[in-house]
Formats: structure tokens, C-alpha cells, sequence
């Protein structure tokens, strides 16, 4: 598989237009144990759910991330890209545009889990702040893998928002986004 460069993308609100492609996404990237169809429909409905998709310039979904905003806590529930758009930097812009959005929602806390083996994963989440504060054991139905479970501090506190916005201009240099 080749990587597809992209230097440019748009994230956007998911719709229920999107679905098919988002679900083609997740199969890809988490195998049989993805989640249904019916789950994103059931989310474009949630009242606690946000969920976004990054579009190429034609208009080609190539990955999507959702979170819950319970009071003031936000959690990833999930995030995926296109395999052959892997190291884009797709996906570091989906975890901006959460966290952006938390920050205009008056989220303070941002929670996810991810499989302890999927070190490029946590080392982006570590990058924007998470920390690992425990450990789901055999969290993962397909092989029982463990989760660790990471959160942010308040992301209204300086040093988040000062790690923020390095990584706002860092990410700025290497890929162009559209609202």
C-alpha cells in the first residue's frame, strides 16, 4: 500500500450522507470488531455526540473522529484514517478539531481509550496532553487486548492551552485545514 500525500483537507460536521464511507473507514482500520452502521446513525441522532469527518479537495472522506461532551468532560470515543492517508497528519487534525471544539463547548476535561499496543496513537494523544491514569483490562472484544485509559488536565489551564497552540502552529506548517 502507497501512501497518498494530501496537503490540504476540511473537516466538517459528519452527516448522516457520510456514514457509508466513515463505516468503510472503521472496517478497514479495526477489522471485524468495528463498529455498526447502525451505531453512527444511532450517534447523528445523540444529543451528547459530535462527530467530524476530514475531506480531502474532492470531497473524499478519508478519516473521522467523534467524541460525548457529558457536562464538562469530553470523551474520544472514536478515530480513524483512510490507511493510505496514514502520516498526513489527518488525524493529529481531528484531535485539534475536538479539542478546539471542547474549548468552544466549555469542555475542560478530554478522556479516551486506546490499545496499549497502538504506540503512534498514544504518542499523539500524549503529544496534545493526555496522560495514561489507568488501565482497562482486556478492554478490546477481538483479542482482550488491555486499553489504557488517558486523560487531559483542564484544557482551560495555561499549560495546556500554551501546549495547544505550539502544536496549532506546528501543525499549521506541515497540512492546511478548511472549516
Amino acid at each position: 500500500m502507497s501512501i497518498v500525500k494530501v496537503s490540504e483537507i476540511k473537516i466538517v460536521t459528519m452527516t448522516k450522507d457520510d456514514i457509508e464511507d466513515v463505516v468503510a473507514i472503521e472496517s478497514e482500520a479495526y477489522g471485524k470488531h468495528h463498529w455498526a452502521k447502525s451505531s453512527f446513525y444511532d450517534e447523528m441522532s445523540n444529543n451528547l455526540a459530535k462527530y467530524y469527518v476530514a475531506k480531502t479537495a474532492d470531497n473524499n472522506i478519508v478519516g473521522y473522529a467523534g467524541t460525548w461532551h457529558i457536562i464538562d468532560e469530553g470523551h474520544l470515543t472514536t478515530i480513524a484514517v483512510k490507511k493510505e492517508f496514514l502520516r498526513n497528519h489527518i488525524g493529529e487534525s481531528l484531535i485539534y478539531k475536538v479539542i478546539e471544539d471542547c474549548y468552544k463547548n466549555n469542555i475542560k476535561y478530554l478522556t479516551l481509550e486506546v490499545r496499549v499496543s497502538n504506540i503512534p496513537a498514544i504518542n499523539l494523544y500524549e503529544k496534545y496532553g493526555f496522560k495514561s491514569l489507568g488501565t482497562r483490562k482486556g478492554y478490546y472484544q477481538d483479542n482482550n487486548e488491555d486499553a489504557l485509559i488517558m486523560w487531559t488536565e483542564n484544557i482551560f489551564y495555561d499549560k495546556f492551552k500554551t501546549l495547544f497552540e505550539q502544536n496549532k502552529e506546528n501543525l499549521e506548517k506541515k497540512i492546511k485545514i478548511n472549516e
